[in-house]
């Protein structure tokens, strides 16, 4: 198991300097694996090889989107994972939080694996509104004007589930943070956390706000914000990381250059 490997070969602790509290696979973390592998299972193109070039084609169009799919459920797995790690938390809060976030994650596979196929057919060539079959048929992809604006609903909506679960379960090991003893810097790590999903919320319910307003073009442009926003958000938040381990690298040369105290005497 990856997860397994991953803790097994890891240092007590990430780059970022925070202290791992989560050292053992519970049994939340094992169900959850399960769950993400069924999703992957769910996006796989087919299992029975291509015998005409045309099925050829839409296999390797399924091939790109497989893979991007791949990516991002990857990269939630990964959050969840480096979650488990910092915090170790499995208190009710934290059981619900991610039985929450693996249905979002099962539900959201077909629409997720719909939108990146529409996008990836657009990029390769696609014919406008239609869809060719693996059998060759030909087929409108939608058949309403109104149900390409329902589409960024439902992928906003499953975009937006995903980011604020991570919020409150970030929220949570923040409620708990005495209890977990984060220091300072944890404590800034865990803050600039929760500001960084919050962010990919707001991009979601942006690109509801607009397909409602204007069309499923505009909701799904709205979706390239997310590499400018994120790239903006962690220069500042490495620049403040930054300061504030100097300053703490300060404080602690100046308490180790400090003179030591005389011990006082009892009165006469």
């Amino acid at each position: 198991m990856l997860r397994q490997h991953l803790v097994q070969n890891a240092v007590r602790g990430d780059d970022s300097g925070f202290r791992w509290r989560g050292t053992e696979v519970s049994r939340l973390e094992a169900l959850s694996d399960a769950v993400f592998g069924f999703a992957i299972t769910l996006l796989v193109v087919s299992l029975e090889p291509p015998r005409t070039f045309d099925q050829l084609m839409v296999a390797v169009r399924g091939f790109f989107t497989f893979a991007a799919c791949f990516a991002l459920l990857f990269m939630v797995w990964l959050n969840q994972y480096r979650w488990f790690r910092r915090y170790g938390l499995e208190d009710a809060a934290t059981v619900w939080l991610n039985a929450i976030l693996l249905f979002v994650i099962v539900f959201f596979v077909y629409p997720l694996k719909f939108v990146f196929g529409l996008v990836v057919g657009k990029m390769m060539g696609g014919q406008g509104n239609l869809a060719r079959l693996a059998d060759g048929t030909v087929v409108p992809i939608f058949t309403a004007e109104r149900q390409g604006v329902t589409m960024m609903l439902i992928f906003g909506g499953g975009y937006m589930a995903v980011f604020l679960i991570f919020a409150l379960m970030y929220g949570h090991a923040w409620r708990r943070r005495d209890a977990l003893r984060l220091d300072e810097l944890e404590r800034y790590e865990t803050r600039d956390n929760i500001r960084e999903t919050l962010m990919h919320a707001g991009i979601g319910v942006l690109s509801v706000a607009l397909s409602l307003r204007f069309g499923s073009l505009e909701g799904g442009l709205t979706y390239m914000l997310v590499a400018p926003v994120m790239t903006a958000h962690g220069f500042i938040s490495g620049a403040g990381r930054r300061r504030l381990v100097a300053r703490l690298a300060r404080e602690h040369a100046d308490a180790d250059t400090a003179p030591p105290r005389e011990p006082q005497t009892a009165p006469m």
